[in-house]
């Protein structure tokens, strides 16, 4: 006989996840993985990644890797900073990893997008240009748009 859990049980599920996605949000460039994020709040990485992905509609992993495309965009646009430098600074260690998940998400590998969009986003309010170059969570990037 199984019961589902109460509304008590819910709601501090759903703190616990809160918890992780704010801890992704806040420290996206330090080294994180699954079972680290799983520690801090008591569960197995396997529980955790289920039910964050029931949660928010990815793992937290792919969610990380979103949160550091996102940065990365960001400092791109910026043209004051190498690909290189970007890579480091958003907490990839490898340029090869970071140029095919950037390219996966957004479309373009990380140069590219470098010298099309910098400045792109000048005189345009912050809460606009986050939401208009905000990478394709949960999808790749078109085909028609890699080639």
């Amino acid at each position: 006989m199984t019961s589902k859990p109460d509304d008590a049980q819910r709601l501090a599920d759903l703190a616990r996840l809160r918890r992780v996605r704010d801890r992704i949000d806040r420290e996206y460039a330090r080294p994180l993985d699954v079972e680290a994020l799983a520690r801090s709040v008591n569960v197995s990485a396997g529980h955790l990644s289920r039910q964050f992905r029931a949660a928010y509609g990815e793992s937290p992993y792919s969610y990380l890797m979103t949160r550091r495309i996102e940065r990365a965009m960001a400092l791109l646009r910026r043209g004051d900073l190498s690909v290189t430098e970007v890579c480091f600074e958003v907490g990839f260690s490898s340029l090869g990893t970071f140029s095919t998940r950037f390219t996966e998400l957004v479309g373009k590998p990380p140069s590219v997008y470098r010298q099309e969009e910098t400045g792109a986003t000048e005189g345009m309010a912050p809460c606009v240009a986050k939401q208009v170059t905000r990478p394709i969570r949960n999808r790749e990037a078109p085909r028609s748009a890699r080639t």
